[in-house]
């Protein structure tokens, strides 16, 4: 059997969660999931399906109208009658509730993107007529608060990088971990924060992956499309370190292609890297909230700081569309306005005009 990659085992892996949730849902809900499964990637339809059993839950526990026992007996007679009042009560249902003896919330962020994965069911059924309509459409969605990106200055990137590699401050505890890790930690937070990687980009990286002689990578991009993207001299030299400290150890199984290992040696995972991040900020950077999309708009900004090309942002960070990177990096446009106040002369400096009339 040939090898797959990370992203290939991620996707096959979202695909059987999927199956599995599907198996308490009805066959109309499987049916929506192969008709968008063209447009969308098995993670996004996995969430699709994770907040379309939850809504069904909440119609088997409250609605009185039509009961039902199970999410699977949720039929389109009972979607059919559901009106904008009771949605609204299923978010406010949404924002505190208890199940299993545990308390789950939801915050504005989160109410939306339920609401949205409801919507495109509907609206799929509503397309194929098994709906009269889509009920979603006259429900408000929730308004986001416009937030400012956080991200850190060019100090505290330095700041930040000295702690990685020095392990300043750490306690005593995360020194013995620090002495074991700092080698790869470090290689991972340079490359992240000299090319604006997701983690997951970061997390998928193979050995062959990496190529120094272009001093470029191979990622895998959300979608599944593989991009060249370039790292920095200053990568170099830890990430040079980190593979030569690599051939010293012996991988997990199935893990033998993976850039970066965990302690255990298998590939690193997701939440590793952002306990990594937290575990350095919080002393680098104790007043502001750094996460690994942090450092991709760290990066996103000082390259925006240094070129002043939005298009160019666009294509290094991967986004489909440069309004998504315009509309997240447009407060840079005043730090430009700053920077170009004394652009114009209007008259040469140090001189003087001669006041005296001639005569």
């Amino acid at each position: 059997m040939a090898d797959i990659t990370y992203h290939e085992q991620e996707e096959q892996h979202n695909l059987d969660l999927i199956r599995n949730v599907c198996n308490d849902l009805p066959d109309y809900v499987k049916r929506f999931v192969r008709g968008v499964q063209q447009t969308t990637s098995p993670r996004t339809r996995l969430g699709y399906v994770r907040d379309i059993k939850i809504f069904f839950e909440y119609i088997c526990e409250v609605y009185t109208e039509h009961p039902c026992d199970t999410p699977k007996d949720v039929s389109l007679d009972v979607l059919s009658s559901i009106d904008t009042f009771f949605i609204e009560d299923y978010l406010d249902y949404l924002q505190k509730y208890e199940k299993n003896g545990r308390i789950y919330t939801n915050g504005k962020s989160a109410l939306k993107r339920k609401l949205c994965a409801l919507s495109v069911l509907f609206n799929y059924l509503y397309k194929h007529d098994m709906l009269q309509e889509n009920i979603f459409d006259k429900v408000d969605r929730p308004k986001l608060p416009e937030k400012a990106i956080t991200r850190m200055d060019a100090d505290e990137t330095a700041n930040f990088l000295d702690t990685v590699e020095y392990g300043t401050n750490l306690t005593d505890r995360q020194l013995k971990f620090h002495e074991k890790s700092k080698v790869r930690d470090l290689a991972i937070m340079t490359l992240m924060l000299s090319t604006g990687i997701r983690i997951s980009e970061c997390v998928g990286l193979d050995l062959n992956d990496v190529d120094f002689k272009n001093t470029c990578i191979r990622v895998t991009r959300k979608g599944g499309k593989e991009a060249i993207v370039y790292f920095s001299d200053e990568a170099v030299e830890p990430l040079q370190e980190y593979i030569e400290e690599r051939k010293k150890l012996t991988p997990a199984k199935g893990s033998e292609n993976a850039l970066f290992l965990s302690s255990h040696h298998s590939r690193i995972n997701v939440r590793t890297i952002q306990n990594m991040v937290k575990k350095y900020s919080q002393i680098a950077v104790p007043l502001k909230h750094i996460t690994p999309h942090k450092l991709r708009s760290t990066y996103g900004t000082a390259l925006y700081q240094e070129t002043s090309d939005i298009y160019l942002v666009a294509d290094v960070l991967g986004h489909s569309d440069v309004n998504t990177t315009r509309k997240h990096y447009a407060d840079m446009d005043d730090y430009r306005k700053r920077r170009a106040r004394n652009t114009v002369q209007l008259r040469e400096h140090n001189t003087v005009p001669d006041t005296k009339s001639k005569k």
